[in-house]
């Protein structure tokens, strides 16, 4: 890859990672181990870049997997050799992590495609390019061949991933449509929880549009123009309209029924990473959603929705 004018000046683990989508570690990484070649040579971690350099990167296969492919059911919306869409269901986690050995879309996904799967999310990760949260249903793409990974990775860095959401939140707006735009970092008060902070947050966009105002709760399509850890959850909570069933940015007086968050990933657009056709999926509302909607339109009073 050559680099543009806009990038001159930049180190080269920040440019590689923001370029290819991996964490600056690995890409620190590669570096290390001679894997990424700066105008032919193998240059430091710290080298700044100057227009026109070139880069060439090497990514070793992936270590072998100690996870286990397990035959859980899966949505597949799409698949070719390149990727596949999967409608996630709510309450699945998306990778193995502590607490959550099994059980996972990985291991879905790892018995679904018999291991071919992109090594770049690292080998508890494999084919993993975004999440969502275990509790928010909907729509995700996996990537089975590295190509494919950094192609989608890139999009994501550039926010050109079409990203659209369901939700029901608590209040009325007097607007039909909005914007949140606040910056988001881990909570000073909760190191496990993310808040808007102004100091050390990373720039965070919302919108969103009125669709059905119901007594107390409000029906929202939101569209994510960045891609934080839990960025809708914590934008609504901060204007005061947090997302109806979350426990954790929600008020103490969880809507149990829900099983989580109401929020439900419903449109996912982008390009195909190897062919370079535009690809959009929609999601139908899930029962839970549908369920809880249909409640809200027979009931005036808000705290029969709170059990």
């Amino acid at each position: 890859m050559e680099v543009p004018a806009q990038d001159a000046g930049a180190r080269i683990d920040r440019y590689l990672s923001n370029a290819c989508g991996l964490s600056r570690s690995v890409v620190q990484g590669l570096l290390d181990d001679g894997h990424v070649l700066l105008n032919g040579q193998p240059p430091p971690k710290s080298r700044k870049l100057a227009e026109g350099d070139r880069l060439s990167i090497y990514i070793p296969p992936p270590k072998p997997s100690e996870l286990v492919a397990q035959d859980i059911p899966l949505d597949i919306v799409y698949e070719d050799k390149h990727l596949l869409v999967v409608d996630k269901p709510k309450g699945m986690v998306v990778h193995p992590a502590a607490g959550n050995p099994d059980g996972t879309l990985v291991n879905a996904l790892l018995y679904h495609c018999a291991g071919s799967l992109s090594g770049i999310g690292g080998e508890l990760r494999p084919g993993i390019v975004h999440r969502i949260d275990k509790d928010t249903s909907g729509l995700l793409v996996v990537a089975k061949t590295d190509d494919a990974h950094a192609g989608l990775s890139a999009q994501f860095a550039a926010h050109s991933i079409e990203r659209e959401y369901d939700a029901v939140v608590y209040g009325r707006f007097n607007a039909d449509e909005g914007r949140v735009d606040a910056p988001i970092g881990r909570s000073r008060t909760d190191r496990k929880k993310m808040a808007v902070v102004e100091v050390n947050g990373k720039s965070a966009v919302t919108t969103w549009r009125k669709v059905a105002d119901y007594q107390g709760f409000t029906y929202l399509k939101l569209q994510l123009l960045t891609g934080r850890t839990h960025q809708i959850r914590v934008h609504m909570a901060s204007i005061g309209h947090p997302l109806a069933g979350d426990a954790v940015y929600g008020p103490k007086k969880v809507i149990k029924r829900l099983g989580g968050q109401c929020l439900h990933a419903g449109v996912l657009g982008f390009m195909h990473p190897v062919n370079g056709e535009y690809m959009q999926f929609k999601s139908p509302l899930p029962s839970y959603f549908a369920n809880f909607l249909a409640r809200l339109g027979n009931t005036g009073n808000q705290a029969e929705m709170e059990d």
